[in-house]
């Protein structure tokens, strides 16, 4: 491995050099090398077993205030490659906020988050885990079908070079186990999954467990029934309030802001969620999925209060956004498809005094929500209307199971009355406790 990343620092180096003799005036160079294996399973067959690894580069030229960027794998002629970046950079329109991170802001020396587990798992173990898993859900009494189960194992590495004197490099693992199951009969089948991905092979869930609780889901969600067209507080379940949450930091995204294609661009200092609710933006926490010593431009931050006591207080930028919107990055430059643009890495929304059993207590009559369909949000309104499928909670208990409504709002309005429980999972690059909204419009029977 320590071979690997020698040799490609030493190429993305020797692409800068090549770049400037072919009259780039400044550059960055990024080299991607990947590794994945995979097993599927179904019905205690396998179905799939995939295996692959890649080494791939691109090239980013600046010739005065125009910008071009050229991808290939690392077995191109650099000399071209190089050549035609400037070409191309050269005949494109002038863009004057693009350009290359201050340098006083780049990272320097190494910085270990422990983002990397060396462990290796031979597709025969994969498999075995994969039916562990599968047989789990299948032994839960009212499943009757399986979706398949699956088991993923793998790392990607960045090296990062630029022309204004930075050399990086970053590694990091992930480990994955998935499985989904049907439970019913005909009409009333029902669907249901569960899931664990982490950087550390110790730390995922068991396949059992994983399993189990697929299959628990899935029996639970059997004969649902519709509820009234009506207003109802709705409590999100985690693996949806990530998603709340991920609205807010898309409609804060610095391309957004600039573009004037979201619902916050004109709400800096004001308040968007309800006091004493912060949302911290973290890159160098330990063992985290969205951490990384360095961002895409070479650029080292830490934690940033994007929402300080629910009022909202940076945008989310790389340098070019930054620029054209009068500010400096903060070094949430992430790269992708040879391009570079602004992201958001570990995201921690604040958790509240209520346990979700309290929350749910609290309410008379009222939905619990733990899947959503479709695509309904307008992150230039804000409106949101999403096909779901949960639970009613009559009387503070969860109840029945429900399926074909939808729930509709407007996000300024559901953001600024969220209630959060403390049930925070740590697991996921985006954190986010079970929230409730206690008032939106549903359409059902």
């Amino acid at each position: 491995m320590q071979d690997d990343t020698a040799r490609l620092l030493t190429l993305a180096e020797r692409l800068i050099e090549i770049a400037g003799r072919a009259g780039a005036d400044a550059s960055d160079a990024a080299v991607v090398r990947s590794f994945g294996r995979s097993a599927t399973v179904r019905l205690g067959k396998v179905e799939d077993t995939e295996s692959a690894e890649s080494e791939d580069l691109s090239l980013r030229v600046f010739v005065g205030q125009r910008v071009a960027t050229v991808s290939a794998d690392i077995h191109a002629d650099l000399e071209r490659l190089a050549e035609r970046a400037v070409a191309m950079a050269r005949v494109s329109p002038e863009d004057r906020f693009a350009g290359l991170a201050d340098p006083s802001l780049l990272a320097t020396g190494p910085l270990d988050l422990d983002l990397h587990d060396a462990t290796e798992l031979p597709a025969a173990r994969l498999v075995e885990e994969a039916l562990e898993m599968e047989a789990a859900a299948l032994a839960v009494s009212g499943v009757t079908n399986s979706g398949g189960a699956s088991v993923s194992a793998g790392s990607s590495g960045l090296v990062l070079a630029t022309s204004t004197g930075f050399l990086g490099h970053r590694m990091r693992s992930g480990f994955s186990r998935s499985v989904s199951v049907i439970a019913g009969e005909g009409t009333a089948m029902q669907r249901d999954y569960e899931f664990d991905s982490r950087i550390h092979y110790a730390d995922l869930d068991d396949p059992a467990g994983i399993g189990r609780r697929a299959g628990e889901r899935a029996a639970r969600r059997v004969n649902p029934r519709k509820v009234p067209t009506g207003r109802y507080p709705v409590v999100f379940d985690p693996r949806l309030s990530r998603g709340l949450v991920g609205s807010i930091l898309s409609a804060i995204n610095g391309a957004a802001i600039a573009r004037g294609t979201s619902f916050l661009k004109d709400r800096m200092g004001e308040a968007i969620l309800p006091p004493g609710i912060d949302l911290v933006d973290d890159p160098l926490l330990a063992r985290r999925p969205g951490s990384r010593p360095f961002d895409g431009e070479g650029v080292r931050t830490g934690a940033l209060k994007l929402v300080e006591d629910g009022v909202l207080k940076s945008w989310i930028l790389d340098t070019a956004t930054g620029r054209e919107l009068g500010l400096a990055t903060n070094g949430r430059a992430s790269r992708g498809g040879g391009g570079v643009s602004p992201s958001s890495t570990n995201v921690t929304m604040s958790a509240g005094e209520r346990s979700p059993q309290e929350l749910i207590a609290s309410i008379d009559c009222g939905l619990y929500v733990d899947e959503l369909i479709g695509q309904g949000v307008n992150l230039v309104t804000g409106d949101y209307s999403r096909g779901a499928s949960g639970y009613l909670i009559e009387k503070g208990e969860l109840t029945h199971p429900i399926s074909e409504i939808t729930i509709a709002g407007n996000l300024r309005d559901m953001l600024l009355s969220l209630v959060p429980a403390n049930d925070r999972d740590e697991r996921f690059s985006t954190v986010a406790p079970t929230l409730l909204v206690p008032s939106m419009t549903v359409a059902g029977a």
